[in-house]
């Protein structure tokens, strides 16, 4: 199939394109390389640098004829979507709507949408199924869940099928450490550097962490199945950040302890994200425990310390 893949020089999504092509897709990316990374482009791939803000982004749907869309171009950081909110619902809100618009104008089949654990706000119960009430704590938590709103009309209107996938908190190799979100890269680097990584609140609060290439198998799964419909892609298992640290420390052979800061606005403080919905409908699973999915990120970024 011809597949476009936006914001695919990034982290998560260049994962997905590696994923594609070895199964033999034919794959195109969109990325402004705002955060993306050339280095991340997958060489088979067909490149087009632009933003999905951009007027000529219609131009890329018309070369390119894409069957299938993945949207992963966005702004990620809970932070930054506090200090600037109306860039977030730039990007993230009307950067979708463009993109839908220009789905429908080339007729599109599908797009699956990369969404995010934030939309829930703060739990009502743990896990958090896909009907959990809607109660986002930030401005990031609001930008990821309107877009899905504009897909369920797209879908009505012009027969656009659609995949919503509600990540938990992703890690894995490519995560930039340099940002604000991320903890595994923030604390792995900081730990290889010999400096000490910063704890926000007292560590208690849990997450549910999925590795990336778990993620990457659940849009390929998605290309098939799932029409229409929302789903939490995650490893149902809560994991405190403290916990996190010491497996870290015990990977990257780290002794110091973390410094405590106080907590940040707009962070949830327990979450878990119930699969079985992904488990019963995509065929889809997690297959990467905690402990191999950081063994291997660790490997990854202990090749830049050496």
């Amino acid at each position: 199939m011809k597949i476009l893949v936006t914001g695919g020089a990034g982290f998560i999504a260049s994962h997905i394109v590696d994923a594609l092509i070895e199964l033999q897709h034919e794959v195109a990316i969109v990325d402004n390389f705002s955060t993306g990374k050339e280095a991340f482009v997958n060489a088979k791939a067909i490149l087009y640098k632009k933003d999905i803000l951009d007027a000529e982004l219609s131009l890329v749907f018309r070369d390119f004829s894409p069957e299938i869309v993945i949207h992963h171009a966005a702004q990620i950081d809970v932070q930054t979507s506090m200090r600037n909110p109306s860039r977030d619902a730039e990007i993230n809100i009307i950067g979708t709507i463009k993109l839908l618009e220009a789905c429908r104008n080339s007729g599109v089949r599908k797009i699956i949408y990369a969404s995010s654990a934030a939309v829930y706000g703060d739990p009502a119960y743990l896990p958090v199924d896909e009907s959990h009430p809607i109660a986002p704590l930030s401005s990031y938590g609001i930008s990821k869940h309107t877009p899905e709103q504009y897909l369920k009309v797209f879908s009505d209107l012009y027969s656009l099928d659609y995949t919503i996938l509600r990540y938990a908190n992703v890690y894995g190799g490519r995560q930039d450490p340099k940002g604000e979100g991320g903890v595994v890269s923030i604390f792995l680097e900081k730990m290889l550097q010999g400096l000490q990584p910063v704890i926000f609140g007292d560590g208690e609060q849990t997450r549910d962490f999925i590795y990336v290439k778990d993620i990457a198998r659940a849009n390929i799964a998605a290309l098939h199945s799932g029409s229409k419909c929302i789903y939490n892609i995650s490893c149902n298992l809560q994991t405190s950040i403290n916990e996190l640290y010491n497996r870290l420390a015990l990977l990257s052979n780290y002794r110091d302890n973390p410094i405590y800061k106080v907590g940040r606005s707009g962070d949830i403080i327990h979450s878990c994200l119930d699969n079985s919905a992904a488990l019963r409908d995509l065929q889809w699973e997690p297959i990467y425990t905690l402990v191999h999915g950081l063994k291997e990120t660790f490997d990854y970024y202990s090749r830049f310390e050496d």
